[in-house]
């Protein structure tokens, strides 16, 4: 079952045993005396192995003096001005140790990223393939499409109806065609209160990967991004996923830092990597 979304007073907060975490997706202000002693009890009621918090400034000194740690920070998160910051806990210790193995792959994969940096990248797609935004319409072709590509995923996006529902209210979805059939697609999650987007749910078929499709996918959703007003974009990209590492390198993204063991994705716990942009 994937995790929830909860709301804590006026906080929203994802957690659940698939990713065995708590996740503090959005901070109110207003919760800020509350806020810690609570994901705190449902991580230890549940068994939960960490925390991960998205602070911003007003909160920092708070969370560091709970123990959080500073992971990254993107800045001007908060309408082109304020940063945020990416702080965590680990009640159970063995989810914050990698394998030294697992480390080299993580920091080859960033060293290779970031040596990319300064090619040109190229968003055009095949003559024979079309690029849209989605509809409610697409929704079942989208979660078929994410079910033959993912084992597992943190968010119900193989469910036809959480695709519809998303698009309705805060994500915008793009899709690649080869004539009717989606070949690949991605997702830019709008706040548009604090004019940030998350670009997210990255998925291509087998049989068209390698082919710059999700940088023509990147670049369309970066033109829709910046005509919604949206002024920082970032992404949380699987570490050991060399591919989308480059692709955001390639497309100006900067590094921020990595989240260890962070994400139940494609059958396992990965570590992810934070990379972000400003466009406005």
């Amino acid at each position: 079952m994937p995790d929830k979304l909860e709301k804590i007073g006026h906080s929203l907060v994802q957690h659940g045993d698939e990713n065995r975490r708590v996740y503090l997706i959005k901070l109110d202000e207003r919760d800020m005396d509350r806020i810690i002693p609570h994901i705190e009890r449902l991580a230890r009621e549940n068994r939960y192995e960490k925390i991960l918090c998205k602070v911003p400034e007003w909160g920092r000194e708070r969370f560091k003096k709970g123990h959080f740690q500073l992971r990254a920070t993107i800045p001007g998160f908060y309408q082109g001005k304020e940063p945020v910051y990416f702080m965590v806990k680990f009640p159970a210790p063995r989810r914050m140790r990698l394998t030294d193995e697992h480390r080299r792959k993580i920091q080859f994969n960033l060293d290779l990223a970031k040596s990319k940096a300064s090619d040109t990248a190229v968003s055009e797609i095949p003559s024979h393939c079309t690029i849209r935004r989605l509809k409610v319409s697409d929704a079942d072709s989208l979660a078929r499409l994410y079910d033959r590509v993912y084992d597992s995923y943190p968010f119900p996006i193989t469910e036809p109806a959480y695709l519809r529902k998303t698009m309705k209210t805060h994500v915008d979805y793009f899709g690649i065609f080869l004539k009717t059939a989606l070949i690949a697609a991605a997702s830019g999650e709008k706040d548009l209160e604090a004019a940030n987007a998350e670009m997210t749910d990255f998925a291509t078929l087998p049989d068209y990967r390698g082919k710059g499709l999700a940088t023509a996918l990147l670049c369309r959703m970066e033109s829709e991004m910046k005509r919604r007003k949206i002024r920082t974009l970032y992404t949380i990209a699987r570490a050991l996923s060399p591919g989308m590492n480059i692709t955001f390198a390639r497309c100006g993204y900067h590094f921020s830092g990595t989240l260890i063991n962070n994400t139940q994705i494609a059958g396992q716990i990965e570590s992810m990597n934070v990379w972000y942009k400003q466009i406005g």
